[in-house]
Parts: structure tokens; sequence; C-alpha cells
């Protein structure tokens, strides 16, 4: 039998600008082979003709630029969350929408066993009641700990039990950790420093979540229900035995993700570059390593990140720095130095400028084109910055979704309805020559890149306003934000983005076509499964 496979599609949108549109492509050793009709690769010898796709449209495998691995490991745990979500087998949970709610869920949830009690997923901003606090899960119950991690992944809130195994009281110095009137904690923490001794005390290590045998398989599944093929896992500390776990699982044939891991930037900059760069020589074709994360501000709707003036329209202080300033100009200065690609952080404004100050003075320092470092998250980059950015040759991988997800919420609660207009702002990004893509953030959003550039397209709240329709941008320009522009901003645009000659045999097969379905309709177009290196993985 000819090791030639030719797969026919009802359409193939290719990204591609030779050749937009084929019938047929044909794949050799998980690699495309030719693109056209049905005798594309007659002149490479005999073939099988394969029809399994006959009814689908095929894409370019779709590329999640911005997500965690947690995305396949919090459903160990109670999701208490304001939005629906699809597990990784497909179950819908509904949305809470009361701290009540949240309340009987965790109770109903709980294990058995005389353990820790954690929910995720949930956010206060949402709700016109009091802010969660530690008296509202001490009714969960007062003799073993309990945590809600927020949506956001930047707070969460404990109980009485939990704040007394961390040791906060009302003597505790430590910025994040919230306090009452009464000069109590709340049980609101803030932020990695504050977050983590109670994480660890529960037996919560976000590094031992994700490098579980059960989160890497789950992230496959994740990723085929949403079409995506390659997806990144974008801070982890990758230790020796996680890299054992990780090339074992996903070196196997039938795994059909390709994981791009950047190494979570924590500790002094040689130490850190060293790292990342003996890492990138353990890479394989399905775990790409080398890159680094570096963490700076906060999240926008916990009122953590980092602002310009006029700050936060309640007047709530100022953010806060996981990374201060001269930390971020220490990191960012070696790691351009040693020729080790940087994703960064940015959700304010001010962490953005600061972030865009340090990358221009590693760049005079020591030049190096075509690093490609990658702002993430850009929420509230204007013009000026995004202007900054396409001069210095810094990508920018925009998180869409929070149009959707927190808009409304944006305009009346953190940085009001003039900033929420241009927040997220992809049409001025792409307009300054800025090499764009968009994300999800998952699990703080669900994996859907269908859905995210739909956002980007339409910026849509869930109220139904549009937020700053200058800024909507095009479906073929999202289409190609989800797969060339993410493949650009992870340096892997060689090798997938667009279905083409040479590149890895990576598509989405899709239930109708989304060059044509519309701007309203384009987050409901079907996905049916993947094709990864050659092999299909249909749902």
């Amino acid at each position: 039998m000819s090791d030639i496979r030719v797969f026919k599609a009802r359409k193939i949108i290719t990204m591609d600008r030779l050749r937009p549109v084929a019938s047929h492509v044909a794949v050799r050793d998980g690699r495309i082979l030719a693109v056209g009709n049905s005798e594309c690769a007659a002149p490479w010898g005999d073939f099988v003709a394969d029809d399994r796709l006959a009814d689908a449209v095929l894409m370019p495998g779709l590329v999640e630029g911005h997500a965690h691995l947690m995305a396949g490991a919090m459903w160990q745990f109670t999701y208490v969350g304001y939005h629906d979500r699809i597990d990784p087998e497909g179950k819908t949970w509904a949305g809470i929408d009361t701290a009540e709610a949240m309340i009987a869920r965790l109770k109903s949830d709980a294990p058995q066993s005389n353990e820790k009690i954690f929910g995720w997923g949930f956010d206060p901003i949402f709700l016109s009641s009091e802010r969660l606090n530690r008296s509202h899960l001490d009714q969960v119950s007062t003799d073993r700990p309990v945590a809600v991690l927020f949506s956001n992944f930047h707070l969460m809130c404990v109980n009485s039990v939990a704040l007394e195994m961390a040791g906060y009281d009302a003597q505790t110095p430590l910025e994040g950790v919230v306090k009452g009137p009464d000069g109590t904690p709340t049980g609101e923490l803030q932020e990695m420093a504050a977050m983590f001794p109670v994480l660890r005390r529960m037996g919560i290590d976000f590094r031992t979540l994700s490098q579980s045998a059960d989160a890497i398989e789950n992230y496959g599944k994740i990723a085929v229900r949403a079409g995506v093929t390659t997806m990144t896992d974008l801070y982890s500390m990758l230790e020796d035995e996680d890299i054992a776990l990780m090339l074992r699982l996903t070196g196997a044939e039938d795994y059909p993700l390709r994981i791009v891991q950047a190494l979570g930037a924590s500790g002094a900059p040689a130490q850190v570059a060293d790292k990342a760069l003996a890492l990138r020589e353990r890479s394989s074709d399905k775990l790409r390593l080398g890159a680094v994360k570096l963490m700076t501000d906060g999240s926008i709707q916990g009122w953590t990140a980092r602002v310009r003036w006029p700050g936060y329209i309640g007047g709530q202080p100022n953010g806060i720095w996981n990374m201060a300033p001269d930390e971020i100009f220490a990191l960012t200065r070696e790691m351009q130095h040693r020729g080790v690609q940087m994703h960064i952080h940015v959700n304010g404004d001010e962490a953005a400028e600061v972030s865009l100050d340090a990358l221009e003075a590693a760049a005079r320092a020591h030049p190096w084109p075509g690093a490609r470092h990658v702002l993430q998250h850009c929420q509230m980059m204007d013009r000026a910055l995004f202007e900054r950015a396409a001069e210095l040759g810094v990508a920018c991988n925009i998180f869409a979704n929070h149009l959707w997800y927190f808009g409304d919420q944006h305009a009346a609660l953190t940085i009001g309805p003039d900033r929420a207009e241009r927040m997220d702002a992809v049409r001025t990004a792409i307009d300054t020559g800025v090499m764009v893509a968009v994300h999800s953030d998952a699990p703080v959003t669900p994996l859907a890149p269908l859905f995210t550039a739909w956002c980007a397209v339409n910026r849509q709240t869930m109220g139904g306003n549009v937020l700053g329709p200058e800024e909507c941008i095009s479906v073929p320009e999202a289409l190609e934000l989800i797969t060339l522009g993410a493949a650009r901003s992870l340096r892997l645009d060689h090798e997938i983005g667009s279905i083409e000659p040479g590149k890895r045999a990576d598509f989405a097969v899709l239930g109708s076509d989304p060059s044509t379905i519309g701007a309203a309709e384009l987050k409901d177009v079907p996905v049916l499964g993947t094709v990864s290196g050659g092999r299909v993985h249909l749902l």
C-alpha cells in the first residue's frame, strides 16, 4: 500500500495566498505533500484516496497561543464559575450566579474523606451582593480547609481554617492578604505571593497539578473538541521528571496535540536563561521547549492589573506587581542577550509600558533582529503602545475573549466606558503593523478559537453591547489570527498555520465553512475533530 494518503474534503481553506482554496490534500510522513484536486499527488506516485472527511470543511489546525495545562487538570475539582462550561468528556456544567448556589455546590461535591474542598472559576465581579469572604466559605466547612480560585487565576478566597493553616492574621504584612475594617483578613488573597502559601498547605501545587498524566491526556481531549492541533502551556517550572513524562505521553503516535511550553521566569536571570537553553535541546515534534514566560502584573477584573492614570474608576488602589520593574528589566536584558524568546504577561497599560521600556533597553544593549518576543493579553494597550511594539518587532497576543466575558463589567466597574471601548484593540494592532494573535487563556475562559475569532470580529458583550465598533476586524483576518498569526507568535509559522506543501499535516475538521457563514455565526461553526500529523481524530 502506498504511504501517500490523499484526503478529500467539501472545501479546504488553506490560508495560503497562492492557493487559498482546494478540494484535496496529500499527506506523507505526517507532512503535507501536495494541495489541489484529486490528482494533486499523482506526480509522486501511487496514493490511497481517503474520503472520511469528504463532507467536512478543513482548515489549518487551529493554534492556541496562550493556554495552560491546568485546563486539563482543573476538572478534578469543583467548577463554580458564572458561565456554563464543558468538561473534557463533553459534560456541561451549569454556571453559578449566586454565592448561595456556589456554597451549595461545594457542599454537595465535597470529597467524603476529611480533606480539602476546592472550587475554581468563580468571579465575584458578576455578583451584586457582598464580596465573597471567609464567612461564606465557613458555611461550607469549619473544620476543613476550603478555597475558591477565581476565574482569572490571580485571586482566591479561603475559609478561616485555610487562613489559620497559612498563619495569616491581623499582623500579616504581606501584600495581597486583603483585610477588613477591623484589620483581620477577609479571606481574599490577591496574586501569587499571597496565594501560594495557602495552596501549598492545602496540597495544591500548580506544577504537579499540570504535570500529571491525566492533565496531559485531558489537554489533548479538549484540543480535539476545539479543532486545536498546537497549544501552549504558558508557565511551568519544567523539572526533569516533568519533561520525561511530557515526552513519553506526547510522543505516542495517537496523541493529538503539539504542546509549546514556556518556562516560568522565576529566579536569577542567568539561571533562567541556562535552564531555557538546556530545555530547548530536549524538544521533540510534539513538545517544543526553550521559551520563557514573565508574569508582570495581575488581573483587571480583580483590580490587580497595573494601570496608568486615571486608574480604576472605583478608586481602588493600583494593582500588584508579581515581578517588580527592575526584575523585568534584568530578566529581559538577559533573555535578549542569550537568545531566549519571551512571553510577557501584560494586562494593564502600565505593565505594557514598563515591559516595552525593558524590551527597548534590551534591544539597544543586545540587538537581535527577529527575536519575536510576545506581549500576552495586551488588554489596555492604546495606539501609541502598539506602534512601539511594531517598531520593536514585538508580537501581541490579545485576549479577545474578555470582550464577551467581562466587557460590560469593565465598562461599569473597572476601567470605565472610554477605555473599555478600546480594550483588546485588535484592529489598531493590525493597522499599526504588529504581528497579532488572539487567545482564550484557557482555563480562564474556555478553549474555543472560533469563538475567540468571533469575539474579535463582533466585539459583543454578554449584555449585547458592541464595545468599540471601530476595533472590529473581518472574518478572514480573524481566521488568520487563530492559525498563521498564532503560529508566528510561537515562531512556528514555517511548520504550521497554513495548508501548504512541506508543513505539518495538521487540520481542523469543521462541519461548515467559517469563511462564508457570516460574522454573527462564526462562533457556531461545529468542530468535528482534528487531523494531527496526518492522523485523524474525530469526535
